[in-house]
């Protein structure tokens, strides 16, 4: 099992890391580096854990993850079929704000981007109709070397500092709290969730995954969560909801409960309000108007 403390490879010398991912599916571990990252995803469907929440993610969406926060970009499961040919395509940038840059950004022109920088932290998600552009911007730093990389990667920073529409998304830090048997640990219990969240976990089972008693596990994860299990696994399963209600225009809601993990259609409206303020037929009819 890998442990949460990442390395990103750096090209000696420079400040900036570009890397492309063409890979059968997403690095499949809960791991954090000291490196802020801009993800642009180009092909692939999923859900991104950071921090102490998670978002389905798809093709065409564009994050920042602050550094050192724990996240696990988790491929839908039919990248793990054996016979399956599904890839996906990423475009990364990496860049430690502490590091060699930091000469850079300590000037006065860059207080805005610094700002946005911080703002970004926890993870932040970019509007639909800003990805193309931002592309554009990722592109430049990609194919070009030393000073133009540089003064392209300012420029993006800079475009990212004055768009207005950002989701955000955790709203705590672990950066202090995680140490690496701690991160270890969260990863075996979000890896055996992700696998197992269509069906019923019981206390006992997920208890038994992070070696601790069942009372044990309920004060753990919501200490390092700040949310119960029960919610956790429910934000999961209404997470894949939504990405089936968006994809399948002829599916029933009482499919896409049971597919889901729920045993009632009653039970998954009310979860499913409770998680999206508002209920699975609302949230269609949005869709389809947004569409």
């Amino acid at each position: 099992m890998k442990v949460i403390n990442f390395t990103i490879p750096e090209k000696i010398g420079s400040s900036i890391h570009v890397k492309e991912d063409k890979q059968p599916y997403f690095y499949p571990h809960l791991h954090r580096h000291v490196e802020t990252q801009i993800t642009l995803v180009l092909g692939g469907e999923g859900t991104l854990v950071i921090g102490n929440n998670m978002q389905p993610f798809k093709s065409g969406d564009l994050f920042v993850i602050g550094a050192n926060q724990p996240h696990l970009f988790k491929s839908d499961p039919c990248y793990f079929k054996p016979d399956s040919r599904k890839k996906i395509h990423s475009l990364s940038i990496f860049f430690n704000p502490e590091g060699l840059i930091s000469r850079v950004l300590g000037l006065p022109e860059m207080n805005s981007i610094n700002k946005f920088i911080k703002s970004s932290n926890h993870g932040i998600r970019a509007a639909e109709k800003d990805t193309s552009k931002l592309l554009e911007y990722i592109l430049k730093v990609k194919n070009n070397s030393d000073g133009l990389m540089l003064a392209y990667f300012i420029e993006m920073l800079h475009a990212m500092a004055n768009l207005i529409q950002w989701e955000y998304f955790s709203t705590e830090s672990f950066e202090y709290i995680f140490s690496d048997t701690d991160g270890l640990k969260m990863n075996d219990i979000i890896q055996y969730t992700m696998d197992n969240y269509k069906k019923e976990i019981s206390l006992d089972q997920i208890a038994a995954v992070a070696h601790l008693t069942p009372q044990s596990f309920c004060r753990y994860f919501k200490k390092y969560t700040s949310k119960t299990y029960t919610h956790f696994v429910n934000e999961l399963r209404i997470n894949e909801a939504c990405k089936m209600l968006m994809e399948k225009k002829s599916v029933s809601i009482g499919n896409v409960a049971h597919h889901c993990g729920f045993n009632s259609v009653v039970s998954f409206n009310r979860v499913f309000k409770s998680i999206v303020s508002k209920p699975p037929r609302d949230f269609i009819r949005t869709h389809e108007k947004k569409n």
